[in-house]
């Protein structure tokens, strides 16, 4: 029995003691970058695998959002690659039109004292070259960093020449179609970008307002209005009421004096008007809001812009020149002076518009901006999810797809900036104007536009200019449609329908067969990450204490459809430990003798064969998870395998096999390179660094050293991607009973005091109907279980299943009177725990307003007390005898 537990003969191996991701990182990314080992061919015959990169802005440094997403991608294009596909993981920035504007625009003001108009258009444009340039080195230096396996060779710029092209030539195209036009509609304005938005440009917020009751007119024909936006009153040219509201029928067709202003307004009907809210009566300022500017359309109103771009107002004496919030002060004081005020509910919450760049309230505005029609391509985007042809992960995800693109507005393009795609829209001298396409002069005399596109405009093509579109390059016709779009599901209105709308429209299918849609990163205690917040993590200082593997196995692994995850420091130290058990788990087989020379054993072992058939319900099951883009359960489905199965069973039970040699254990050696070998090529697109170290080491330490200079050494990132071999149920069940002894005889021996290194004498009956005679030493070993001697004399007998029981002698093992002390105590508590348990359940008071889970956790500790009681008495009855 002793010599069976003789420790595996040891081997001298390459790996150093402890894994230091700092000194293999760098250098294995940069050996894959030389040997091209992310570089994606055209003209293969292999079947195409592209993701492109959701494309950070050139504003800053990736953030931990960054870092999730390009670590899924980059896992799905690993794994792919190793599946032999042509695998393209394409990379880019995105020049970010109004953030980058704002942040050079500040540095601008902060450290030269200027703004852009002090310098001028092109200047201030060849400023933010500069500040591109310097950011961009940045980013692509921290894609490296964290191990983004992307082909450099195909890198994109949404202000590069050939996306410039594309966009000219899809403005065109829209132009001449008839889907782009140019019009006055209310928009929305930011009065400190000085810039149209988008609707997905504004986010709305819950702020505390004002919200003011006023009486226009005087007498039986006066009229009560509300707004919680006094400031626009200057511009009401009408107020509208139901057709059917009794209350108002005198008024229709009349007209009352707007105060402040002399003028008169007339009170027109409108069923968009709802009669039961506030007074039934509404006032109409059709510049200034997009309901009113409807209302205004129908009744052929006059529609005045009392403001201009910075929010200051231009109308009416005693308020122009006004901050439109300070207006808002000076009319509510003008008015109560006046008597007119109603009511005032303060304070009054509402959903209002804020800049999602700078987080200025967001002014409605009548504008004339350049609008895409939208109704054609949305129906285009929506059919191609309605057909099949596009999947959407999570598929709940597709009602909120459905919500937005079923109902979406024409869309404003124009953005009143300098940094971004000029519109390509030249005027005459005579007022006309010619949409100039790629390559076309414009006419002489004639006057570009002055205006940008909005950045989503450029973003929209990004699946398909970024392989070389309008040309029909060798890289489009491979790998277009794309296989799939990785990203957050917060710009799922942003960019994913914009993509499939462009994408739709200007190459007849959809972009991507599939959209997986992950949720938002939070911290530990569920809370978004900000700055503000202080619960912020930097993904480069993760990478810089625990490794770029840590960082990436932290995010995989709680990675979920749909789902928010949550990052901590605490999680980035757990993953590091996986990766650091990896690594000794791994430099002990190689020191046990492990290869991956030669097949596997013609007749292999009880415990050999259950950990193939164990590796090959994981390979099964992480490659389910995968192709439904369960990151996270394919993360634990590995992780279990290897620190359950693998580290704390397998390589324990074969340290007996390896340390008595023969066929046996030559076997065992190379099932354990096998196993090695198929869980290192499984963690590979998750944690690249290690396990290529790892995986190097053992299929041969010399391999890359003596590789030809002409040909790439062997590397992990083009290896066979395992695939699963044939499940043995009987080896699983044995082994399970086997796992089952060893775990109750463990308890059994805690139970009785017995301390864990300590061995005593016991009999085994049944094993041989259980089928596990062959393996009592094992079982022996692991649960430090001598043979009885003719003396034995068992204390204590334990039945484990209906077939094995273990008889042991436990004399002279423990402490009789300190483990008596350590019971009672333990029973004291026990029986403390009963009592109050006990108290609360007797309460009926307590039972009838406490919520049902509280109740139900008080019987549950109830009854774990009892069994703990029970448990305690039988051993200390064990101890009596």
């Amino acid at each position: 029995m002793k010599e069976a537990a003789k420790q595996p003969p040891i081997r001298e191996t390459r790996l150093s003691k402890t894994y230091a991701p700092a000194e293999v990182e760098a250098r294995r990314y940069a050996e894959w970058v030389a040997d091209g080992r992310f570089a994606a061919a055209d003209d293969s015959d292999r079947d195409p695998y592209c993701i492109v990169i959701p494309p950070p802005n050139v504003t800053g440094q990736l953030h931990l959002g960054h870092a999730l997403n390009h670590t899924l991608i980059d896992a799905m294009v690993r794994r792919e690659r190793m599946r032999g596909k042509e695998a393209l993981f394409l990379p880019g920035t995105d020049h970010a039109g109004i953030s980058t504007q704002n942040v050079v625009e500040r540095q601008l003001a902060d450290h030269d004292g200027l703004s852009r108009h002090d310098l001028g258009r092109e200047p201030f444009v060849d400023r933010v070259w500069d500040w591109k340039a310097t950011y961009h080195e940045r980013i692509v230096a921290q894609m490296k960093k964290i191990g983004d396996g992307v082909d450099w060779d195909r890198e994109r710029f949404t202000l590069d020449d050939g996306l410039s092209e594309a966009v000219q030539t899809i403005f065109k195209r829209l132009y001449d179609d008839g889907m782009i036009y140019r019009a006055e509609r209310i928009i929305n304005w930011c009065p400190r970008c000085m810039t149209a938005l988008s609707e997905i440009e504004v986010e709305h917020q819950d702020d505390a307002g004002e919200l003011v009751s006023m009486r226009y007119g005087e007498g039986e024909d006066s009229i009560v209005v509300a707004t919680t936006r006094l400031e626009t009153m200057l511009g009401d040219t009408a107020v509208a009421v139901h057709p059917d509201d009794e209350r108002y029928a005198h008024l229709i067709g009349k007209a009352v004096e707007l105060p402040f202003t002399g003028r008169h307004i007339p009170v027109v009907a409108d069923e968009h008007v709802d009669p039961e809210f506030g007074s039934g009566a509404v006032k109409v300022t059709p510049a200034h809001d997009p309901n009113d500017f409807a209302i205004g359309q129908r009744h052929e109103l006059d529609a005045p812009l009392i403001m201009d771009e910075r929010g200051v107002i231009t109308a009416h004496g005693p308020f122009e020149g006004l901050d439109r919030f300070e207006a808002r002060s000076a009319i509510a004081a003008a008015l109560r002076s006046e008597g007119r005020i109603v009511s005032e509910r303060r304070p009054y919450m509402h959903a209002v518009g804020h800049c999602d760049r700078c987080d200025t309230v967001v002014e409605p505005r009548l504008s004339k901006q350049w609008f895409v029609k939208v109704e054609h391509l949305a129906k285009l985007s929506a059919d191609a999810v309605r057909d099949g042809r596009t999947r959407i992960h999570p598929p709940e995800m597709e009602k909120r797809y459905f919500s937005w693109v079923d109902n979406l507005l024409d869309w404003c393009i124009s953005r009143q900036l300098w940094w971004g795609h000029r519109i390509p829209i030249w005027y005459g001298p005579d007022g006309d104007q010619v949409c100039v396409g790629p390559g076309e002069t414009p006419p002489e005399g004639y006057v570009q536009d002055p205006d940008v596109l909005d950045t989503w405009f450029s973003s929209a093509l990004w699946p398909f200019s970024t392989l070389g579109w309008p040309a029909r390059t060798p890289a489009l016709e491979k790998f277009y449609p794309t296989a799939s779009l990785i990203t957050g599901q917060d710009i799922i209105f942003f960019w994913v329908v914009r993509m499939m709308m462009f994408g739709t429209y200007a190459m007849g299918e959809a972009p991507f067969k599939e959209v997986y849609l992950h949720g938002l990163i939070r911290d530990k205690d569920g809370r978004k990450m900000s700055k503000s917040a202080g619960n912020g993590i930097d993904p480069l200082e993760v990478v810089d204490t625990y490794g770029a593997d840590a960082l990436r196995f932290m995010l995989a692994r709680d990675a979920q459809p749909g789902s928010d995850n949550t990052a901590s420091i605490e999680l980035a130290e757990i993953s590091r430990n996986f990766c650091n058990k990896l690594w000794n788990g791994t430099r002990f087989a190689l020191m046990s003798g492990a290869t991956v020379a030669g097949d596997l054993p013609a007749e292999p072992t009880l415990i050999d064969r259950w950990i193939l058939s164990r590796l090959a319900q994981t390979v099964s099951t992480v490659d389910a998870y995968l192709e439904d883009y369960e990151f996270a359960k394919a993360i634990d489905a590995l992780y279990h395998f290897a620190w359950d199965d693998l580290f704390d069973w397998y390589l324990e039970l074969t340290k007996p096999v390896l340390a008595e040699g023969g066929p046996a254990a030559d076997g065992t050696r190379r099932v354990l390179g096998h196993v090695f070998d198929h869980l290192l090529r499984l963690l590979h697109p998750v944690i690249p660094f290690v396990t290529e170290e790892l995986w190097l080491e053992l299929t041969g330490g010399e391999a890359r050293e003596q590789a030809p200079a002409d040909r790439p050494a062997p590397s992990l990132t083009v290896a066979a991607w395992p695939t699963a071999g044939a499940v043995d149920e009987e080896a699983e069940r044995l082994v399970a009973d086997l796992q089952h002894l060893v775990v109750e005889v463990r308890r059994f021996r805690s139970d009785q005091g017995v301390k864990p290194n300590q061995s005593v004498a016991a009999r085994i009956a049944g094993l041989a109907d259980a089928r596990l005679a062959d393996q009592e030493p094992l079982v022996r070993a692991f649960a430090r279980l001598d043979e009885p001697g003719d003396d034995f004399a068992p204390t204590a007998e334990l039945a484990v299943s209906d077939r094995v029981t273990v008889a042991l002698d436990t004399s002279g093992t423990i402490d009789v009177a300190a483990e008596r002390a350590r019971l009672h105590k333990a029973l004291g508590t026990a029986e403390k725990e009963l009592e109050t348990t006990g108290k609360k359940l007797g309460n009926e008071a307590f039972l009838a307003k406490a919520p049902d889970e509280v109740v139900e956790k008080i019987r549950t500790r109830r009854a774990a007390a009892e069994a703990d009681i029970a448990r305690i008495n039988a051993q200390l009855e064990r101890l009596e005898g």
